[in-house]
């Protein structure tokens, strides 16, 4: 999937659904990172999944 502006600018509008930080954009791995809740949420299908169950914990 190309990354385009507008979806660059959406993704940095949200923020944790846990601790409501900043959330940092991998890209390789498609995942939002919460460094404050210690958790990676995956992005399915150019979708932000911000479920606490579907995230990854981060060691």
């Amino acid at each position: 999937m190309t990354e385009t502006a507008h979806d660059r600018r959406m993704l940095e509008a949200l923020v944790c659904p846990v601790t409501h930080a900043v959330l940092t954009y991998d890209a390789e791995r498609q995942e939002l990172i919460s460094k404050a809740a210690h958790l990676a949420f995956p992005i399915r299908d150019g979708i932000p999944v911000m479920l606490v169950a579907e995230a990854r914990a981060l060691d």
